[in-house]
């Protein structure tokens, strides 16, 4: 009797200690919703989040669509070759990788932020549509 008392006590301490120290199954569930949907008119084939997170690189057949996050727009439309099928963003916010399986290649883009100054207006020299256009302020004192 006391044997059978203490195999029953030991199975009870080993079935406690499991449920104690066993790790516990908890089902979650997730919310969810889309907070944008973009329409591009065009197969999207790969996409790349650039490292600063401003900017959505979408791979489409023949160009790099450049959607700027914070103005949810499509700011750059940048062409690339139609062999190109993965693209990746670099730890930098101005490199892209461009791979293409069939053509076992990859191809580095930088990108360069061009500002625009309206310059309507100003006196200046030289041709009015050059590509380079120097403003100097020299009227303020």
């Amino acid at each position: 009797m006391l044997k059978r008392t203490m195999t029953l006590f030991a199975m009870g301490a080993l079935v406690t200690a499991g449920l104690i120290f066993s790790p516990q199954i908890v089902r979650g569930e997730m919310d969810w919703r889309i907070i944008k949907q973009l329409d591009i008119k065009t197969p999207p084939l790969d996409v790349a989040p650039s490292a600063d997170g401003r900017r959505l690189f979408i791979l489409t057949p023949g160009e790099i669509l450049v959607y700027a996050i914070l103005e949810e727009r499509i700011t750059d439309r940048i062409p690339v070759g139609r062999e190109f099928d993965k693209i990746a963003a670099s730890p930098r916010a101005d490199i892209v990788t461009l791979t293409s399986s069939v053509q076992m290649t990859l191809q580095m883009i930088v990108l360069e932020a061009v500002q625009k100054i309206n310059v309507t207006g100003l006196p200046f020299k030289g041709s009015a549509d050059a590509f380079v256009t120097i403003a100097v302020f020299t009227d303020y004192q």
